[in-house]
């Protein structure tokens, strides 16, 4: 079982090899809308505080804060109770939470998640109650009501729900995009040679020098005379632009499956190892192995997938693979970062 597990291992590690070699050695263009965006141009978290009704016998015990909110609830309907009075273990106390989208608009719908805050055992067949989210100014934003979905599969919880479309939007999320004369945009992997490359395709494309990156994360637009009043216009053909994001030098390991995930610009400076029965040689010299001497000879400033994919060949198991690795790196011979899982 052991020896079919390496041997799994040993395919997974080989695959992996096989797509970063044939990636043929440089990534592929993306366009910007998938690699930046437009700053101010975000989701905003809202959160709230409600009450579930309807439950059957699933609900809270006897707790102060469930007690209260009801009583509070049934006060403002115009019955008046004291908390001793109000005990149900049909009623249940959640948080609710939400995600507010950018340039929401009064009367749009949005997904509720409710999460129980007290020792109900389910919220199945509960409806939440209208209660207000508020985002982190305190305003309240948006209004939830309704039917409360729960997973029914062998690893749902049950104390934790959902309000598809649950929530309606009560105020408008301001923000006037037409009269802006400058945009900034930020990139999801900050890298200096990405923020150069892409100020330089959007300054090719606009005809002029409109763009600026001011440092490894952000990239400052001027809006063009011929795009004022028209930023929709402007973003629109800029985000469709397509750009070679540029990455560091990396190698991830995973110790766990045994995985090892390798970036094609990693490359291996002159350096020998001796592993059990394994040796390793980085010289210069042809690139080789021996399966009856388990030796391999690279030239020096190998790429670290022609290592592994050698190693693969003469049998080398995943957990030696990842010791290599680690010792090639701690002897300063491994050019890029390695990070371990």
């Amino acid at each position: 079982m052991r020896q079919i597990l390496a041997r799994f291992l040993l395919l997974e590690v080989a695959l992996l090899v096989a797509a970063v070699l044939l990636s043929g050695g440089k990534a592929d263009a993306a366009r910007v809308k998938d690699i930046a965006n437009v700053r101010g141009v975000r989701d905003n978290q809202l959160i709230g505080y409600g009450i579930i009704v309807g439950l059957k016998g699933t609900g809270d015990s006897k707790s102060e804060f469930t007690s209260k909110s009801v009583a509070r609830m049934l006060d403002k309907l115009g019955m008046k109770l004291e908390d001793k009075d109000v005990a149900s273990k049909n009623v249940a106390a959640v948080v609710l939470t939400a995600s507010l989208p950018p340039f929401a608009r009064a009367g749009n719908k949005i997904d509720i998640t409710v999460n129980s805050i007290g020792d109900a055992s389910s919220l199945a067949g509960g409806t939440l109650l209208q209660s207000p989210l508020r985002a982190a100014d305190q305003n309240i934003y948006a209004v939830a009501q309704g039917a409360v979905l729960v997973g029914t599969g062998n690893d749902s919880h049950s104390t934790v729900g959902r309000l598809p479309n649950g929530g309606i939007i009560e105020r408008d999320v301001a923000e006037d995009f037409t009269s802006r004369k400058m945009f900034r945009l930020t990139l999801h992997n900050p890298d200096f040679t990405t923020a150069a490359r892409l100020s330089k395709r959007i300054n090719m494309d606009l005809s002029g020098k409109y763009a600026t990156a001011k440092d490894a994360g952000t990239i400052d637009i001027v809006v063009p005379f011929s795009y004022e009043g028209r930023a929709v216009e402007l973003l629109a053909s800029i985000e469709a632009l397509e750009v070679t994001p540029d990455t560091r030098a990396k190698v991830i390991v995973n110790e766990k499956t045994g995985t090892v995930v390798i970036g094609d610009t990693v490359r291996i400076s002159r350096v020998a190892i001796s592993h059990g029965d394994l040796s390793v040689k980085i010289e210069s010299g042809k690139g080789k192995s021996k399966d009856g001497d388990r030796v391999a000879v690279f030239d020096s400033g190998t790429s670290v997938g022609d290592l592994v994919k050698a190693l693969n060949q003469i049998g080398v198991a995943p957990r030696d693979l990842i010791t290599v690795l680690q010792n090639i790196k701690a002897a300063g011979a491994l050019q890029g970062e390695l990070e371990i899982l």
